[in-house]
């Protein structure tokens, strides 16, 4: 009996390190000067010159994902806390009793439900534009899950919901400062410029994205079994014990504990939007709520701890792949070959058509994220370059920071390289070729979406 092929994400993350070593040895070096300017380490466009290359060998190669972890080792932390959080707050009962509240509730009202996606969705794309919402949606994960399951979608519907509704925003941000804002001073336009054009994008991208979960909802909807991750399921609602029949009692630690995490979110919203927090701020949030959940959920002292450990340890396999991830990075960048890359491609769009060459640094910008997943650190490497770029080949510089903005945002969620989408299929529990397969359709739509959409800013001179 032939064997059945398995896929291996880490094993492919890693092929990659590899190949791109590889390249190492046979392509020249390049590099371009780094300028400090306004707190950011910008590249100058004008300073590209070949250098001797600087082959990968294998000792490189093997200390790539240990530099990876190191470079990695926020998020990497963060998922650690994350998971270990909310393995507490589980083991305390409340989120399955209050998933299980709130799901009787849709069931019994029925009409209520066809609100449940677009207007969950919604909110996260308000994050995504306004904030930059990308790993902030990692604890809503774990929530939407179960609660789409007990509504008769699957893992997949509560994983996009929040991770794709924050993507469609962040890719047709309005406001994000990581993206727009970065991008739009270092090409010196006027902060938030253009966003009359954005707003139409983002009313477009986050519209699409809903249909397309809707879609794929209500077809899992009427048949479980399309599901691409029912055999998953099927193990996971044993976990949940979801019952949507069962009359639900709610215990007076189950609301103490609810009622700690609904204020941490609230807290949350408020620190993000008053205090810009970020990763180590929410980390460390999240820990005090595990903590606290722990407490009045009237955990002992051991299962407090065990909690949090086996929490934790759960996302070990996902760290190494979002170590190997950032290890392409490492050795492309070290191997001198990041820079000839930028180089190559921003030389390439020189001879284009205007519409075809804002089209062509769409997919540069895609192409680079590949290696660069910081949205203010792509910024920082390309537009010095794209910025004057545009100003060659005859469209405006609010379009060069659109095509950042689309190539920085919708090819995110598809990407293996990527540690906030690794990190929310890990916490998913989803297998990386299944999100592949059901997320493809939508990834070929949303690129034929960009390059439609960069063709009316020529048209209308976009300024």
């Amino acid at each position: 009996m032939k064997k059945k092929f398995h896929f291996n994400t880490l094993l492919m993350i890693f092929a990659v390190v590899v190949l791109v070593a590889i390249s190492t040895w046979f392509l020249p070096g390049g590099e371009y000067a780094r300028v400090f300017k306004d707190g950011k380490n910008l590249v100058d466009p004008n300073s590209f010159k070949f250098i001797e290359n600087s082959p990968q060998g294998l000792g490189e190669i093997l200390m790539a994902p240990i530099k990876g972890f190191i470079e990695a080792a926020h998020i990497i932390v963060f998922l650690f806390v994350i998971g270990g959080a909310f393995n507490i707050i589980a083991n305390t009962g409340a989120i399955t009793v209050g998933i299980k509240y709130l799901a009787i509730k849709f069931s019994r009202e029925p009409h209520l439900q066809k609100f449940f996606i677009p207007v969950t969705m919604t909110l996260f794309s308000l994050g995504g534009t306004i904030f930059g919402m990308a790993e902030e949606t990692m604890p809503f994960v774990l929530i939407f899950i179960p609660l789409s399951m007990a509504l008769g979608y699957d893992s997949i519907v509560g994983t996009a919901i929040p991770f794709l509704g924050a993507a469609a925003g962040f890719a047709g941000s309005v406001f994000n400062p990581f993206t727009v804002g970065v991008a739009q001073s270092i090409a010196e336009l006027k902060l938030y410029s253009g966003m009359e054009y954005r707003i139409v994008i983002w009313v477009i991208s986050t519209v699409c994205m809903i249909a397309f979960v809707m879609m794929y909802a209500s077809k899992i909807k009427k048949d479980p079994t399309k599901s691409l991750v029912y055999e998953i399921d099927k193990q996971r609602a044993k976990e949940f014990h979801i019952d949507v029949n069962e009359e639900v009692v709610i215990e007076s630690k189950h609301k103490s504990v609810l009622f700690v995490f609904v204020a941490g979110m609230i807290f949350l919203v408020y620190g993000i939007l008053k205090f810009h927090w970020y990763i180590n701020e929410i980390a460390a949030l999240f820990l005090g709520l595990g903590i606290i959940s722990g407490i009045v959920g009237k955990l002992s002292v051991d299962e407090l701890t065990n909690s949090l450990k086996d929490g934790a340890k759960d996302m070990v396999g996902v760290a190494f792949i979002i170590a190997c991830a950032k290890g392409i990075l490492v050795v492309a960048r070290d191997g001198k070959v990041l820079d000839l890359m930028l180089y190559s491609f921003s030389g390439a769009i020189q001879g284009l058509h205007p519409i075809l060459a804002a089209q062509a640094m769409f997919i540069v910008q895609g192409i680079i994220n590949f290696f660069v997943h910081s949205g203010s650190g792509q910024a920082a490497l390309t537009m010095p370059v794209m910025a004057p770029l545009a100003d060659l080949v005859g469209i405006s510089r609010q379009t060069a920071v659109l095509a950042f903005q689309f190539g920085e945002g919708w090819i995110n969620p598809i990407l293996p390289t990527s540690g906030v989408t690794m990190g929310v299929l890990g916490l998913a529990g989803i297998p990386y070729e299944k999100w592949f397969k059901w997320m493809l359709p939508a990834q070929i739509f949303f690129f034929i979406l960009a390059l439609l959409l960069l063709i009316p800013p020529f048209l209308i001179n976009y300024n």
